[in-house]
């Protein structure tokens, strides 16, 4: 247990009684008092672990929850992240099938101050991550993520509310815009790079960047799309502990966006795991993807379509270590996924995706 003086808001008695009472998940009680029962940096945000006290009538209330707020480094770089993620648990969430991510019992941003929290299920005592960061998952623990991030994606494969009220298109103007910004990051990026970036790989980048337009036409073509999580590592995923259930959970999803589901998987191989892993599971793995989407209601969508779709993801993808160094993330984080996503795109000759 930590001492809690310095609690902030959010997470004081009075703050949280009222959130679980608008949630519904608190009747005449009240907390009484709360204890931080862990606290820790993420990445780019900062999580608190919160057992609760009740006084009254606290039947099926929350013994502990998740308070998810930005870390301080990021609270400028990020400050849409948050509002993204609040949009994303109250809701898209609410509309998905309810295994599949955290309860969210209260999402909050302040515009004024950039200033956001997420009041989330804590899932502790029946899921984990499935290992330590950058460990990858066993084959087993890996199908049991796809299958989830499957799911997710059949819940919004091609639904009419996509871009009505659910999600926003990016206009051909606002994509091309974004290419934009990336050339500028990527000038930048060279500059300081110097020669740890052969002239090979400079190249492969400035025809990606000239061929942006043509390579964005599968996206403004608004078929055989979803929502994506944007971030789909293999440790945003929380597996159940108990090895008789599959209620895998999401979470961190504050990149969320209407876009290719393939992108998602793209990401989680190509862009984090070293070859001799990827290429072992990555087959095996677009199988159990397919099938899923199949089982889950996904139709006129065929196994090639999910290999052209993967390999324009990977080649894509080049493009996120540049943008991991735009926004200040540590060089062990770009630099080792821009040294595999350029092996992937080798191996998958996504090079011939500009031609």
């Amino acid at each position: 247990m930590m001492p809690t003086a310095s609690l902030p808001a959010a997470a004081s008695p009075e703050y949280l009684t009222a959130a679980l009472r608008n949630a519904g998940a608190l009747g005449a009680g009240r907390v009484s008092d709360v204890t931080v029962m862990s606290s820790r940096d993420m990445l780019v945000s900062h999580i608190m672990r919160l057992g609760l006290s009740y006084d009254g009538d606290a039947a099926g209330a929350p013994q502990s929850l998740i308070l998810k707020t930005a870390l301080a480094a990021f609270a400028g770089t990020l400050r849409h992240a948050g509002r993204h993620e609040i949009a994303f648990y109250t809701e898209v969430a609410p509309l998905m099938p309810g295994d599949l991510t955290p309860r969210c019992f209260e999402g909050h941003s302040d515009p004024d101050s950039g200033n956001w929290h997420l009041l989330l299920e804590d899932l502790t005592e029946t899921h984990r991550v499935a290992t330590v960061w950058p460990l990858p998952p066993t084959a087993r623990q890996c199908e049991s993520i796809v299958r989830a991030l499957a799911r997710a994606h059949a819940a919004w494969w091609d639904d009419p509310r996509l871009g009505q009220s659910i999600g926003t298109w990016l206009e051909p103007e606002a994509t091309r815009a974004t290419m934009r910004q990336f050339a500028e990051h990527y000038t930048r990026f060279a500059e300081q790079m110097g020669d740890r970036l052969p002239a090979e790989r400079r190249e492969l980048y400035e025809r990606y960047i000239e061929a942006g337009p043509r390579l964005l036409q599968r996206y403004h073509s608004r078929r055989d799309v979803t929502i994506a999580h944007g971030d789909a590592h293999v440790w945003n995923f929380m597996l159940p502990q108990a090895p008789d259930r599959d209620d895998v959970r999401l979470f961190d999803c504050d990149q969320w966006r209407i876009n290719i589901g393939a992108y998602d998987l793209a990401y989680m191989m190509a862009l984090q795991w070293y070859p001799d892993r990827r290429r072992l599971l990555e087959r095996p793995l677009l199988d159990c993807y397919h099938a899923t989407l199949l089982d889950h209601g996904v139709r006129g969508y065929s196994r090639r379509a999910l290999d052209d779709d993967y390999r324009r993801g990977v080649l894509w993808h080049i493009s996120k270590p540049v943008w991991q160094h735009a926004i200040g993330l540590p060089p062990l984080v770009w630099w080792n996924n821009l040294e595999r996503i350029f092996l992937a795109v080798d191996d998958l000759r996504c090079r011939g995706l500009l031609d």
